[in-house]
């Protein structure tokens, strides 16, 4: 019951976010989200950014699967989108690592959009075994990262500043397994810009596209 309504949800601020943009024709920006309900806020262009979008992507660290340090340094002046997976999973997790290709592809070569997969179960997902998964799945792109470390601030970073259990960010801690299929785009100031169902065709779609309306922002 709990997933059925989780996809309720994610759908429905989709639509929400579709609907307020579709009735503004001057609107040429996605939303800005502040909290964990994923409230779009708009913002016009005789409003001040800084002051109305506090909530940005807090400071982390890292390694991927070339044993590289991955922080939020990594991230400047970059849009990124993350999402949080493992590799063991049988079930949804192939379908976004597949959904997160078709991003990769939409994008070739394009060094300013950056891809977070950060293992959720990193006490087995280590260096190696990320670097396995990332040759079995074709995975080339230096900017996409698949990320392991300590678990505890994994699943904060996850709930606290991607939001990426909407709704419930501040409610769980480490101890309860994090398993999410929520895609989240970020902006070059590391503020949230949209989610997404990770497993849907058409959500991904839309993400491709709004991607490329941030980049127009810049």
């Amino acid at each position: 019951m709990y997933r059925t309504a989780y996809l309720r949800n994610s759908i429905l601020i989709s639509l929400l976010s579709l609907l307020i943009v579709g009735c503004n024709p001057k609107s040429k920006s996605l939303p800005y989200y502040n909290t964990a309900d994923f409230t779009p806020l708009f913002i016009s262009p005789d409003e001040s950014v800084d002051s109305k979008i506090t909530h940005h992507i807090s400071s982390f660290e890292f390694f991927n699967q070339e044993g590289e340090k991955v922080s939020e340094q990594t991230l400047e002046g970059k849009i990124h989108v993350a999402d949080f997976f493992f590799t063991s999973c049988g079930s949804i997790c192939p379908v976004m690592t597949n959904n997160m290709t078709k991003i990769n592809e939409a994008f070739p070569g394009d060094s300013s959009i950056v891809l977070l997969s950060f293992s959720v179960t990193p006490w087995i997902d280590n260096v190696a075994t990320l670097k396995k998964y990332a040759t079995d799945h074709h995975i080339t792109n230096p900017n996409w990262h698949l990320l392991t470390g300590n678990k505890s601030a994994i699943y904060e970073l996850a709930r606290k500043s991607y939001f990426a259990e909407e709704q419930i960010g501040f409610s769980k801690d480490s101890t309860e397994f994090l398993h999410t299929e929520h895609f989240i785009l970020v902006d070059k100031q590391k503020r949230l810009r949209g989610i997404y169902n990770g497993t849907l065709a058409l959500e991904i779609q839309q993400l491709i596209a709004d991607i490329r309306l941030l980049k127009e922002e810049y």
